[in-house]
């Protein structure tokens, strides 16, 4: 019962971290997103145990618009990831030629890990997920309204049209669920569209700090 529990579970953690990866603007095709579970659990279970071959659910994708852009997503096997995990994925990248990197593991992070990603982030750029973070995608969530991320050009425009200092704009953590599921950096700017009852929607900005 256990491991078809997991297989479920990572089922839909796959689904989230590749719809994730397509609205960052990568490429992912609807048949890797809408995979049905016994379809999933035909390609990723080991025959002998019926349980997930995590390493089977490794993938990495590229920008739609910038081919050499490139993202790696890496499940880890290692329940508390600890920095041989670490310097396992760091390999993966260096021998791919790929600068960001997604980390998906099912129990948590020590803290040296999270140092080593402190410590490599002039070189990559690592992002850390437990699975328990992904089995819902919360910007699907109907309280959750559409977040667009802008280009530097689009956020120029912005405080340009209203004089308006990057200090002036309201603020989105960096640690926000939202802004972590897309991956925004310090002073990147998201455009948030809500319903309105009089104009039918409208839209406010917020900088990430």
């Amino acid at each position: 019962m256990g491991d078809v529990d997991e297989a479920a579970k990572l089922w839909k953690v796959n689904r989230t971290i590749h719809e994730l990866v397509k609205d960052r603007g990568f490429a992912v095709s609807d048949e890797e997103i809408y995979l049905d579970l016994a379809t999933f659990k035909s390609q990723y279970t080991t025959n002998d145990s019926g349980a997930v071959d995590r390493g089977r659910l490794n993938f990495y994708t590229s920008s739609r618009t910038n081919p050499s852009d490139q993202i790696f997503v890496f499940f880890s096997e290692e329940k508390s990831v600890g920095v041989k995990t670490m310097r396992k994925l760091l390999g993966i990248l260096e021998e791919k030629s790929i600068q960001r990197g997604i980390i998906v593991f099912p129990g948590n992070m020590t803290p040296s890990a999270r140092k080593v990603i402190v410590a490599m982030a002039a070189q990559y750029r690592l992002e850390e997920f437990s699975e328990s973070d992904l089995l819902v995608n919360i910007v699907h969530h109907t309280l959750v309204p559409r977040h667009d991320v802008l280009t530097p050009e689009e956020k120029k425009i912005l405080l340009e049209k209203y004089r308006l200092k990057e200090t002036q704009l309201p603020r989105i953590q960096l640690a926000d669920p939202v802004a972590r599921y897309y991956g925004l950096r310090r002073g990147q700017v998201v455009k948030i569209t809500r319903p309105s009852e009089t104009s039918g929607r409208y839209a406010s900005y917020r900088i990430c700090f």
